[in-house]
């Protein structure tokens, strides 16, 4: 008889805590400290408000923690702009509250990963104001720094994410500055070796503090082509409007001069030289590049001299599609020996239910989503609130605080919508969040009904309680972990494959659409009696019946 996974099937199987591997295949949950919890009822999320919630997250059976930036820094981009890298911004705490929830993390067994942006740096960080200072002081090359063509116009065509040229004019040392995002984001000098030095002793600093490593913002940033050449425009036939958008000019260009280098790969061994001498800390990378994204990730963590984990935007936008799918899992499985961080939410990115349920059916598709972003290949990144099923929160103009989203109002209304604060008490003022009469981002109502203390209940079949049980399928399942991925042939929008590892087999099948969809179990796989935790059940040993949403993954015997 077919029956749902229960947690007393077998036992569970429990990363080693000194495993130097434990990253691979680990399930890492994301924290934006700014709308987490908030401590001292300032209205904004703190380091002391995570502490206080770090049982939540271990009670997930999640591996580890990621928390987004909390460096001193005058907040332009909320901290991934910053002007003190061996300090914590006094909105979130004190480096003792930080290095309390190392210790309180590593007590629960969390692994602990904190942001590092240094791609870039604040125009307030000391280094940038001794730079701009001349063309001749001890860091003037620290920077990006060219002069102006004949008619004062920027040296080349290079465009900022944010909007406009990425030069902006500095009348101190008369010449433009780089900045790919913000112009009070400069971007610093790689191809200078005393700029590597010091950003690596910064790493080491916090390596030092006992964290298990870093996520590298814009990882594919750190160089520039020294000559400035001009960016070509990006061919016809490579142009992905859905991962995309014309509505910033950005995506026309092909970035092949102003990022995405090759001399980037030897900064990269440094910094797995240094991770090195810390067994078991690792690097996960953003890697922004949609015209080059899996050749980068090839690169980038091929071997064991360069980056652990390259952090994919495959699922971060594009259609839900088996199809879409099938093309980011063949390219996965080509970039021998790399290993990928797959997400579908994320700070920047429209909440993963409100992008791709546009049919309404939100908690059908949400337990799809779970299943499926929890059974392929790679590790996983969960954001935070996307486990009690968020959607993304709609934010007035005159509430924005994203300058991305203010800048390309109303086309593109910004990251605002995704980073709304934390929801745990329905029936509390803002949810449980703060005790402030106002938080920094408004607290949807609509939020309220799935809090945290309505889905924690015991013997309630809440999406809360539906990811434990699928996070706690998926560690005593090691092929689930780190198996190969094998897709199989499906009719429709049937997305379907195998994870395999040392003779288990699990075999796994989503209906990706809103219509009823057939699976055939081919003639040799033999199934058991064990499903994951949704699963439906197969009408017989061949055949699965699934309704929309739907999916099926259980364990072959043999």
């Amino acid at each position: 008889m077919i029956h749902d996974y229960r947690a007393s099937d077998e036992k569970e199987i429990t990363a080693a805590s000194k495993d130097i591997d434990w990253w691979r295949g680990a399930v890492i949950y994301q924290i934006y400290p700014r709308s987490f919890q908030d401590h001292n009822g300032d209205g904004i999320g703190d380091l002391v408000g995570i502490s206080q919630r770090l049982e939540y997250v271990a009670d997930l059976g999640v591996d580890a923690i990621w928390i987004s930036p909390f460096f001193t820094s005058p907040m332009k981009d909320f901290g991934y702009d910053v002007s003190n890298y061996r300090d914590v911004d006094p909105i979130f705490g004190v480096m003792e509250d930080f290095d309390r929830l190392v210790e309180k993390a590593h007590g629960l067994g969390l692994k602990v990963i904190i942001d590092q942006v240094i791609s870039h740096s604040s125009d307030q960080h000391s280094w940038f104001s001794e730079s701009r200072q001349s063309k001749t002081n001890a860091r003037a090359d620290w920077y990006v720094w060219a002069d102006a063509r004949a008619d004062g116009t920027p040296p080349n065509n290079w465009l900022s994410i944010f909007g406009g040229p990425a030069w902006h004019w500095d009348p101190r040392r008369k010449q433009y500055y780089m900045h790919n995002f913000l112009s009070s984001q400069p971007d610093l000098n790689f191809h200078n070796v005393e700029v590597q030095d010091a950003l690596l002793s910064e790493m080491k600093f916090w390596l030092e503090r006992k964290v298990d490593g870093f996520r590298l913002d814009t990882v594919n940033f750190y160089f520039h082509s020294e000559g400035l050449e001009t960016n070509p425009p990006v061919p016809p036939e490579r142009y992905n409007a859905s991962t995309a958008p014309d509505v910033n000019p950005y995506n026309l260009q092909d970035h092949i001069f102003d990022k995405s280098r090759p001399e980037n790969l030897t900064f990269l061994t440094r910094i797995r030289e240094l991770l090195d001498q810390f067994p078991g800390a690792t690097s996960v990378g953003e890697i922004g590049d949609a015209q080059r994204q899996h050749e980068l990730m090839a690169q980038y963590t091929s071997g064991n001299d360069r980056l652990h984990m390259a952090y994919t935007f495959d699922f971060l936008g594009g259609n839900f599609e088996a199809e879409h799918f099938r093309r980011a899992i063949d390219a996965d499985n080509e970039a021998t020996g790399s290993w990928q961080c797959l997400a579908f939410s994320n700070h920047d990115v429209v909440r993963h239910i409100s992008r791709w349920s546009k049919h309404g059916d939100e908690e059908r598709f949400a337990r799809l989503a779970t299943m499926l972003l929890l059974s392929m290949r790679g590790s996983v990144c969960i954001y935070q609130g996307e486990e009690l099923g968020l959607t993304e929160a709609e934010i007035a103009f005159e509430e924005l605080t994203d300058p991305y989203g203010i800048e390309f109002w109303p086309n593109f209304k910004g990251r605002d919508g995704c980073r709304t604060p934390m929801v745990w008490q329905a029936n509390a003022p803002l949810g449980g969040f703060t005790s402030a009469t106002k938080s920094w981002l408004p607290v949807p109502g609509d939020h309220l009904a799935r809090a945290v203390d309505q889905q924690d209940q015991k013997n309630t079949d809440s999406m809360l309680q539906f990811y434990r049980k699928y996070i706690r399928f998926r560690k005593n399942h090691p092929s689930l972990i780190t198996g190969t991925i094998k897709l199989m042939d499906s009719e429709q929008n049937v997305l379907a494959f195998v994870r395999e590892l040392d003779g288990e087999k699990i075999i796994c099948a989503f209906n990706m659409s809103a219509d009823a969809q057939k699976f055939v179990v081919p003639q040799n796989m033999v199934l058991s009696d064990k499903l994951a935790p949704g699963s439906v059940a197969p009408k017989d040993n061949h055949n699965v019946d699934l309704p929309a949403f739907a999916a099926f993954v259980c364990i072959l015997n043999g």
